[in-house]
């Protein structure tokens, strides 16, 4: 019996202790688990609740023009922080700040009572300057962090404010390509890391970790600088000169359909956008505005018409000054018309009855069709925001006016940036190109191009052959016709005139009122430049030939010697009228005594540069033709 009862309990003892051990175990994997496994997560977790951060902002990136020269940067601008719970005299402080930042000190006392982890002092703590940041640093108040910032800088003030658009307070894209292409600029934060209590209170023993930003990529543009600021300058002097309601040019290579420049007046300062009109810095008018082209647009029924083989341009046509069409009478712009000429000279004067009679041939089907094709009526898909698409007639409702009006450029509506693309297609061989500004995305620190944007071809509208015949057609029209103010001697320089009435808010034509245009390419025989500006409303005359085309044959001159394009010796001579001036070579004068030259029958004006009395270079340069009465700056030294 007393076995039995010893054998029992050794029995209960010994399953104790595997249970014991059992649970020993248990706990002891538990642990190690806890331990080994869940314990990077939960201490992740424990830092969660009692870590703080205070944000670092990444550098936006840099916006460039096709050469890297840096168009919109950053520029330091610190901010002040403050951590409520870390303030130990809120009344002191609060007066110590207002009295640096200049702001009400009521204001800045609310704003480190918050109770609130962190907060930011604004809006006078945002973007302070570099004296105001050492001065709050040097005081080293607790619960007040200066943080590293910035705000961005357009060195150019108003140099294709449309294009770049804006930023907000916290460095986010608002308007323009720092909108659409904000999330490559903007990069990510960073921040500054230390242990605290609930309330706030920083933890002792604990030590602050620092996580580095990652900057935002440059954005690397189409753009030329030189010749962005070439259109600028030309737009200030036209809106000075013609008092327009407003003005624009585009700039496209002809080939690429990248965007080498682009402007509008009125205009904005993108670091002072708050100051300016809405309507101003929301209206990009390059690709916003819609309007009637007027005769610009005869280029697409010129090369519809050639493509079909509807025209040869040496037949003969007849202009009496108006033709009839469903009963309505339209007009040509020169009273009495043109009388007999060659369907090279309708193109040339600009005979709306000679293209009315175009669009007769092609039948609406086909000449809508090249509309269509050319990208009328749909939008360009440019990297701009606020792209119109114009409104054409439904073919259902065009009857033989509405034929007849939209062969010349009348009842449609287009975008400006339409027509440069239309009429780059319809000079460089045929191929509508997709317009666009983004160029690379670089690598800030590196400078290595990570992303290229290609060219994009949507599509071939005509034949090479075609458009060889338009090119020649149009550079006649700047030699012999109605855009010879767009002329460059030793460019070849193709174009074409526009005129067109603008639309009242009743439906009806206004009077004396015009958005007056010229579209021009360089070189005719290889065009590298489609150049187009329209003015809308300029006082005094109202001709696209007088007003626009000088305005493109100067960016032309300027952008295509800037470009190094070679001169031509084949070009076509300009037609001398009683309104041109006439072309002179410049002699040569380097190494000639600047008193012989001022004794001497010498017919040019002179602007002398330098002191001495021998001419050591010369501005045009010798055997250069210019128009008669262009001063030759000289540079003089002594022998």
């Amino acid at each position: 019996m007393i076995r039995n009862t010893h054998a029992t309990v050794r029995k209960r003892l010994f399953a104790i202790v595997l249970t014991a051990l059992f649970v020993f175990m248990v706990l002891l994997g538990r642990l190690a688990w806890v331990q080994l496994v869940q314990g990077p997560e939960l201490t992740d977790k424990a830092k969660s609740l009692w870590g703080r951060n205070i944000p670092f902002e990444a550098s936006r990136g840099k916006i460039l023009d096709r050469n890297g020269k840096k168009l919109v940067y950053n520029v330091s601008a610190p901010s002040v922080v403050v951590i409520p719970a870390q303030v130990r005299d809120p009344a002191g402080t609060a007066r110590i700040l207002a009295r640096i930042l200049k702001a009400p000190e009521d204001k800045i006392y609310k704003q480190i009572t918050k109770r609130v982890i962190y907060d930011w002092i604004k809006p006078w703590g945002r973007k302070i300057t570099e004296e105001q940041a050492r001065q709050i640093q040097g005081l080293r108040l607790p619960g007040i962090v200066v943080t590293e910032d910035s705000r961005r800088h357009y060195p150019f003030g108003t140099l294709a404010a449309h294009i770049f658009g804006f930023t907000g307070a916290d460095n986010q894209g608002l308007a323009g390509l720092e909108l659409i292409y904000d999330e490559k600029l903007t990069g990510s934060k960073g921040s500054v890391s230390f242990g605290s209590t609930a309330s706030g209170t920083r933890l002792p023993g604990t030590h602050e970790e620092f996580t580095p930003p990652r900057d935002g990529l440059d954005l690397m543009l189409t753009l030329d600088y030189h010749i962005q600021a070439v259109i600028e300058r030309e737009l200030d002097q036209a809106m000075a000169q013609y008092q327009p309601e407003n003005a624009l040019v585009i700039a496209m290579h002809a080939k690429t359909g990248e965007i080498l420049g682009m402007a509008s007046r009125p205009t904005f300062d993108p670091a002072k956008y708050q100051s300016a009109d809405p309507l101003v810095y929301n209206r990009n008018l390059p690709v916003w505005k819609t309007y009637e082209p007027g005769s610009t647009f005869k280029i697409i029924t010129l090369a519809a018409a050639l493509e079909e083989k509807k025209v040869n341009l040496k037949e003969g046509f007849h202009d009496p000054g108006h033709v009839t069409v469903g009963g309505a009478r339209l007009r040509c712009w020169k009273a009495g018309g043109h009388g007999h000429q060659t369907f090279l000279e309708v193109v040339e004067n600009s005979c709306n009855p000679g293209f009315v009679n175009l669009g007769q041939r092609l039948g609406k089907e086909k000449l809508f069709e090249y509309i269509r094709n050319f990208g009328f009526g749909e939008k360009t898909g440019i990297d701009l925001n606020g792209e119109a698409k114009g409104i054409l007639f439904r073919e259902s409702q065009v009857g033989p006016v509405e034929l007849a009006t939209t062969a010349f450029g009348q009842g449609v509506s287009v975008t400006p940036i339409q027509q440069v693309a239309a009429v780059a297609a319809a000079v460089n061989g045929g191929y509508l190109m997709q317009p666009h500004v983004a160029k690379a995305w670089v690598d800030p620190e590196t400078g290595e191009v990570l992303e290229e944007i290609k060219p994009k071809v949507k599509r071939r509208v005509i034949s090479e052959s075609t458009s060889r015949q338009v090119r020649e057609a149009l550079e006649s029209v700047v030699a012999r016709g109605t855009g010879r103010k767009a002329f460059i001697d030793g460019y070849r320089v193709g174009g074409k005139t526009g005129t067109a009435q603008k639309v009242g808010p009743d439906g009806r034509y206004l009077q004396n009122n015009h958005i007056v245009s010229f579209i021009g390419f360089a070189p005719a025989d290889d065009p590298q430049l489609v150049v187009y500006a329209a003015v809308d409303n300029p006082k005094g005359i109202q001709f696209g030939g007088v007003v626009a085309a000088p305005i493109v044959g100067d960016i032309l001159d300027e952008s295509l010697r800037y470009l190094q394009v070679p001169k031509r010796k084949n070009q076509i001579p300009p037609e001398d009228t009683p309104q041109t001036v006439p072309l002179v070579t410049v002699p040569k004068l380097i190494g000639e005594d600047v008193d012989k030259i001022r004794a001497s029958l010498y017919s040019f004006p002179l602007e002398v540069r330098g002191q001495g009395n021998v001419v050591i270079d010369q501005i045009p340069k010798p055997g250069e033709r210019v128009k008669k009465g262009t001063a030759v700056r000289i540079f003089l030294d002594q022998k």
